[in-house]
């Protein structure tokens, strides 16, 4: 499965990523592109041809070509193309010295009838038809914005296989190196004719052409990664992987429990276990760790430095609750006048200064009757979702001789 995941991956690059990159740098430069093809005339026929298929007349201009493009093209890679290696390479096929041609490692594919039925054909063809779209710019409906993929699909006219005589197919690596041309396709006259069979800047320049990375976290790359892949393992009988597994070879992965990473988990985890048994801070440790000399160091936390009002001590892990669904501005000042005897100037929700001593008479008084959900959505224009529980307020505040107290943020709980 490893192989037919690789496959994939590689036809995603081609066909979404390189074919259209070659599409963009012949509609941007039509003489570079050529002079790119020159230097590279053993590709020059396979490039022309995916850049003909990405813009040419054929492409798709809508939702619904996307769909027949991609199924299409399941029908091209998953039964035509496999079919026509078995007319050259019959199943009773002997080779020169008699012996089966298909033996060993050697395992002759299975063309693939397309059936809705099966979730992954239908899988491949809304993930080609959704990438071939984000490549053209074309437009995606929202689910149950248009016809459902399966009756697009249904109403897709698949033209019968006629195989071909003389079609070379590669049998070995090497063959398969010089087939992509060479000799006389590699003189300029050659490509300049080749060249010929593409559509003319003028008629494609318009189109929002855009090449796709692939993303082991976007879902749509990994539905193709996955179909096409299962519909390659499923030609040659092997063995079905599902996404997950999909994106962990695709992705190339490495697992974290021989990494840095379990290491920190492990000694995140003892840590916790300090906490939850309260343990006094010098049983805490601070880790420092690098596999790769190796060096393992730890050392004592220093504890956080501390601020005193009265009573209470307050440091920067510290902050004050207040059950204040109801409350208004007047009530908030008030409970720290009489709760922490502090004079508060100004407060502030998100970047918003929603009180100020210093504003003007009929502001604080307008705001004075508001409670403090009402100013962070009206004034501090921040949305209070419903399931939401508390807001977050910056203060600033004086104690009864005038002087500044850094009191910690205020968590205010609203619902």
């Amino acid at each position: 499965i490893e192989h037919t995941i690789q496959w994939a991956r590689d036809d995603f690059e081609g066909v979404f990523k390189q074919a259209v990159e070659d599409a963009a740098s012949y509609v941007a430069d039509e003489e570079k592109f050529f002079q790119t093809l020159t230097s590279q005339p053993t590709t020059a026929k396979g490039t022309v041809s995916s850049v003909s298929e990405t813009i040419g007349d054929a492409r798709p201009k809508n939702w619904n070509d996307c769909i027949a493009w991609g199924r299409k093209r399941f029908e091209q890679l998953f039964s035509n193309s496999i079919k026509q290696l078995l007319f050259n390479f019959p199943l009773d096929m002997k080779t020169t010295h008699g012996e089966p041609f298909w033996a060993g490692a050697k395992r002759p594919p299975t063309p693939l009838e397309f059936s809705p039925e099966v979730p992954y054909h239908m899988d491949f063809v809304v993930a080609a038809a959704t990438l071939r779209a984000t490549n053209l710019g074309i437009s995606i409906p929202e689910s149950g914005a248009s016809a459902k993929p399966e009756t697009i699909v249904a109403s897709f006219r698949v033209e019968s296989f006629q195989p071909q005589s003389g079609v070379r197919i590669s049998v070995t690596e090497e063959e398969e190196k010089s087939a992509g041309g060479g000799g006389d396709d590699g003189d300029d006259a050659a490509i300049r004719s080749m060249m010929r069979s593409l559509p003319a800047v003028a008629k494609v320049k318009d189109i929002a052409l855009s090449p796709i990375e692939f993303d082991k976290d976007d879902e749509v790359h990994m539905d193709y990664v996955t179909a096409c892949s299962n519909l390659r393992a499923a030609s040659y009988q092997i063995k079905l992987a599902d996404k997950h597994n999909t994106r962990f070879i695709a992705g190339k992965i490495i697992p974290a429990i021989a990494t840095t990473t379990s290491m920190v988990c492990g000694l995140t985890a003892i840590e916790l276990y300090k906490l939850v048994q309260n343990k006094p801070v010098e049983a805490y440790k601070n880790g420092f760790v690098n596999l790769a000399l190796p060096f393992f160091g730890f050392s004592e936390p220093v504890l956080a430095e501390t601020r005193k009002h009265k009573e209470h001590v307050w440091n920067l892990w510290s902050r004050i609750d207040v059950d204040g669904q109801a409350m208004t501005l007047q009530g908030f000042l008030d409970h720290f006048q009489e709760k922490y005897k502090l004079e508060v100037t100004m407060i502030s929700c998100g970047v918003a200064m929603i009180y100020s001593m210093f504003s003007s008479k009929e502001t604080i008084a307008t705001r004075l009757t508001m409670t403090m959900a009402d100013l962070a959505t009206n004034v501090a224009k921040i949305e209070v979702p419903e399931g939401q529980r508390y807001l977050m307020f910056e203060v600033c505040s004086n104690d009864e001789e005038g002087e500044e107290v850094d009191a910690p943020s205020v968590r205010l709980r609203v619902n």
